[in-house]
């Protein structure tokens, strides 16, 4: 069978300087050590055979992939199921024991951790990064695609994947700054995931990282 690959990268640092919670509020843009990570990272993917890349409309995510587009001579593609999450506390600062948490006129969003209750179900988050991931693979069939997309949808996707619970410790996830979640394809058949951290680990607590 055809093996196609399809990375799922996550954007690099952001400049955050105020520790908000910014989700999909427009004009976050990467941070110097984040433009940095983007170009280690199209390193690092610069002797693979990728031919399409595609990324959120969000600006790091758009600033993540320009280097590897670029380096492969590829005209970046959006695709907005690749978007951030969906979340009520946008804006704001949700440090655990911190900011928004604190106050009770925000409580009765934390209700129902499963769903979850404060933002876009889980589901629904799976299903759409499935239809990137898909679309994506059928422009790269034989080769590799990039999708540049943010921490929890990629997390969601993988946790969907791995038929696991989507419901999850935040603390838990493996998905670090400019990271590399990479699914396997033998046809249309999903035979290996992958993960690599062409910048190294980062803590995924860190609010806007």
């Amino acid at each position: 069978m055809t093996r196609t690959v399809v990375h799922l990268l996550r954007h690099g640092e952001v400049h955050n300087p105020t520790g908000i919670l910014y989700g999909r509020i427009p004009g976050f843009k990467l941070s110097e050590r984040g433009q940095k990570q983007a170009l280690t990272v199209a390193e690092h993917l610069a002797d693979h055979d990728i031919v399409h890349v595609v990324a959120s409309p969000l600006d790091r995510a758009q600033q993540t992939a320009s280097p590897i587009a670029d380096s492969h001579r590829l005209e970046l593609a959006t695709d907005e199921r690749l978007i951030e999450a969906d979340n009520q506390f946008e804006g704001l600062k949700v440090a655990v024991g911190d900011g928004a948490l604190r106050s009770p006129q925000h409580w009765p969003k934390l209700v129902n951790p499963f769903r979850p209750s404060w933002g876009e179900p889980y589901i629904e988050i799976a299903h759409r990064m499935m239809g990137a991931v898909q679309k994506a693979r059928a422009a790269a069939e034989g080769h590799e695609a990039v999708c540049v997309s943010h921490q929890l949808p990629i997390w969601t996707v993988r946790r969907f994947l791995e038929g696991k619970r989507m419901w999850h410790d935040p603390r838990r996830r493996e998905c670090s700054l400019a990271s590399l979640t990479s699914l396997i394809f033998e046809g249309e058949q999903l035979v290996r995931i992958a993960y690599t951290e062409p910048v190294g680990a980062t803590d995924p607590r860190v609010t806007g990282a």
